[in-house]
């Protein structure tokens, strides 16, 4: 039962961790360069609106505004009824709608906290000696802000990576609940609600290895983008 939702959960993690780190860490060093502009102003005050907005608070107001109002993406579940009787293009275009919504009620309290993140660690090495000597030798500001800074910027973000795998498989109980949508997050509430025992010890095991198997990923993340940590 538990491995028949994991599909599910583990798209919309995939998407939304691809879509988060695509966005954020651009947007953290354009943040850190441009710092105390208007675009840092503006950008700081969206991503931290978003980061104020529950998730499926956010998911029932695009439902009723999106769904049921405009009638320009489908009220629940993550595929059509005819989704079997469609062709392949109509298929990932059902996919797609399906997609958007639920999609950005994950997206929306994510952006802030892992561009701050960027900001904050890229603006520290910008400010270490070992940036400004580079500076002086002549490298040049972008040289100096991706060879030397970001690198060193990075450490950080690498160990949040195992957590976010350990999210985006187990999913968000309340958006697919709010969308309908048949995953592990679903499941959880499901058993829950229904007082199903043996499901609920099945998916709070599932969830303790899952957090076991994040901070053994994010050490090894760490190690990788971390000189000065090895595994022997």
């Amino acid at each position: 039962m538990i491995l028949e939702r994991m599909p599910v959960s583990i798209y919309f993690g995939v998407v939304s961790m691809l879509v988060t780190y695509g966005v954020c860490l651009p947007l953290g060093i354009l943040k850190a360069i441009k710092h105390r502009t208007w675009l840092d102003n503006v950008s700081s005050v969206a991503v931290f609106a978003g980061y104020a907005i529950p998730g499926y608070a956010l998911g029932a107001i695009l439902l009723v505004s999106f769904g049921a109002g405009l009638g320009w993406f489908p009220m629940r579940g993550f595929i059509g009824d005819d989704f079997e009787t469609l062709s392949t293009a109509d298929k990932i275009k059902d996919i797609v709608s399906h997609t958007v919504l639920p999609l950005l009620c994950y997206l929306v309290g994510s952006f802030a906290f892992m561009t701050m993140l960027m900001k904050n660690n890229l603006m520290d090495n910008l400010a270490a000696d070992y940036v400004r000597t580079a500076a002086a030798k002549g490298v040049s500001f972008p040289r100096a802000v991706f060879k030397h800074a970001f690198r060193n910027s990075i450490i950080p973000i690498a160990t949040t990576f195992g957590s976010n795998i350990t999210l985006l498989v187990t999913g968000s109980i309340l958006i697919e609940r709010v969308f309908d949508i048949n995953g592990f997050g679903l499941l959880q509430f499901n058993s829950i609600v229904e007082y199903d025992e043996p499901v609920i010890m099945g998916v709070t095991f599932f969830s303790a290895f899952l957090m076991l198997l994040g901070n053994v990923l994010s050490d090894l993340c760490v190690a990788l983008v971390d000189p000065r940590v090895s595994y022997k």
